[in-house]
């Protein structure tokens, strides 16, 4: 992929690959080729979507009460877990 290549020009490329395997209309062999580009955009998509999440904090209430900052990683994983669904 190019170093250039962008989440959002990514993404974009990746919904258009998705709407032409949807519309069937494609011969096997363009369609595996497609496949496989889709493929490699959803690895540049879910890498940098790590890469955000990594760098993002959250505020959350200490054990002391007071505000504290904690990396979202962790904490998302225990809010998920605290939801009664």
């Amino acid at each position: 992929m190019k170093a250039e290549l962008t989440f959002e020009k990514a993404l974009a490329r990746l919904e258009q690959i998705v709407a032409q395997l949807d519309a069937g209309d494609l011969p096997l062999e363009e369609a595996l080729k497609l496949f496989d580009e889709g493929s490699e955009l959803g690895k540049v998509c879910s890498s940098v979507l790590d890469q955000a999440e990594g760098r993002l904090e959250m505020l959350i209430e200490g054990k002391d009460g007071n505000p504290q900052v904690a990396p979202v990683q962790g904490e998302l994983g225990k809010l998920e877990g605290e939801r009664s669904d």
